[in-house]
């Protein structure tokens, strides 16, 4: 059970603690509640092109970078779909140097055109590296525009085209940042050798006195249910196999059968001995590898089969033996000791959770964030409680064909 205490500021920031003394040290998270559904479809990549800028400086802090470790931590950000996170590890004695910083970048980011051209340039450069250079790395940009229909979820987090950002002038970074960067679209959550009240005292002196956002934050349209099937070819002599990926719309992150669908997903390929390896891999070499696994997005998200097909296998061979695994899913009994294997290391993965500060701490805002911190605490319970003839059930409904979009990327 990780205990915390919560309180929000007057200008809309959430301030969250865990107090954990088996450490001399701790982790201060910070999340934005911005990713790239929440940009507009013809300014792609902001919410990543953000992530760099933030380390461009700040009004008070000319290096960032520097003034952590002098104070002996380190930092790294995320960005998803969903949101953008910042975390600073560092000793408890010097927790307040991370809540300067923070508050600085808040308030007083440096953003002008040197930096934002230098920051452009990197993010042109790994879009070029990840998505055009790398063997398969255009699937999600082929994928997702036939997947999702209205929703923002039809671009990678990186954006559609590096154009966007090419593009991307002083006063659309300016303003996104204005609109984003805000303490009442942000949560701290902080965990380690500290005092509640110290830290809210901290929140409060560094925090405080920065403005909320005004700007109304834009409505996310809801996807619409899939009603037909989709397929995708892709001919590219860079690749070194043919691929396929079935992909099928799932519940958002908040409902139960995103539980169910993580455990389907589990079943079918979490580790060496999981039925998609041992059957299309070990026994029958039609892959030389494949995966299933979720997205785990906030809205609803997609259940994703992926794998590469041995030397000699055509695609409907593999598409077909993807299709027995499934029916053997839904129509077989599932051993009990296969189904009590999957729960416990779910189980030894969430408590681990529970033992490492900078997880509570991302978890902690990850929750909030969700809109329910209780989930933190619940989540064991909610995977513990969820039966096997509950996952057939709902594995019927998840693969149905008019659900699923298939994409086929061919080597020449």
């Amino acid at each position: 059970m990780i205990q915390y205490k919560k309180r929000t500021l007057s200008n809309g920031l959430t301030v969250i603690c865990n107090t954990d003394k088996s450490t001399a040290f701790a982790c201060f998270n910070i999340l934005y509640k911005v990713g790239s559904r929440n940009e507009d479809s013809e300014r792609t990549g902001f919410a990543h092109l953000f992530e760099h800028l933030m380390f461009s400086g700040s009004k008070h802090v000319e290096d960032y970078d520097r003034t952590i470790e002098l104070s002996g931590g380190e930092n790294n950000a995320f960005t998803t779909n969903d949101f953008t996170n910042y975390y600073i590890t560092l000793p408890a004695a010097n927790i307040e140097t991370a809540f300067h910083l923070e508050s600085d970048r808040m308030a007083w980011l440096n953003i002008n055109q040197n930096s934002l051209d230098i920051q452009k340039h990197v993010v042109i450069e790994e879009f070029k590296e990840r998505c055009i250079n790398k063997p398969y790395g255009d699937i999600w940009h082929k994928l997702k525009p036939l997947v999702y229909k209205v929703h923002p979820y039809q671009w990678p987090t990186i954006g559609k085209t590096p154009d966007h950002i090419a593009d991307a002038t002083l006063e659309d970074v300016n303003n996104f940042y204005k609109q984003f960067y805000a303490p009442n679209n942000a949560i701290i959550a902080v965990s380690g050798a500290v005092d509640a009240e110290k830290v809210f005292e901290l929140a409060e002196k560094w925090f405080g006195d920065i403005p909320a956002s005004c700007t109304e934050q834009k409505e996310i349209p809801t996807e619409p249910e899939q009603q037909e099937v989709q397929r995708i070819v892709l001919d590219n002599n860079q690749v070194p196999a043919n691929a396929i990926y079935k992909v099928y719309h799932m519940p958002a992150r908040t409902e139960r059968n995103y539980y169910v669908s993580d455990l389907i997903s589990d079943i079918l390929s979490e580790g060496d001995s999981s039925r998609l390896i041992t059957h299309l891999v070990k026994d029958r070499n039609i892959f030389s590898s494949i995966d299933a696994y979720i997205t785990g997005d906030m809205d609803a998200g997609l259940f994703i089969f992926c794998g590469k097909l041995a030397e000699g296998i055509t695609f409907e061979e593999a598409e077909e033996a993807i299709n027995k695994e499934i029916e053997l899913f839904i129509n077989t009994p599932i051993p009990q000791r296969e189904f009590e294997k999957i729960i416990h290391k779910r189980e030894a993965q969430l408590c681990f959770g529970e033992i490492n500060y900078q997880n509570k701490a991302a978890n902690l805002a990850f929750f909030e964030m969700l809109g329910d911190i209780e989930l933190i605490n619940a989540e064991k319970e909610v995977y513990e409680n969820v039966s096997v003839s509950e996952m057939q059930n709902f594995a019927k409904h998840l693969f149905r064909k008019e659900n699923c979009t298939t994409l086929h990327y061919k080597k020449r």
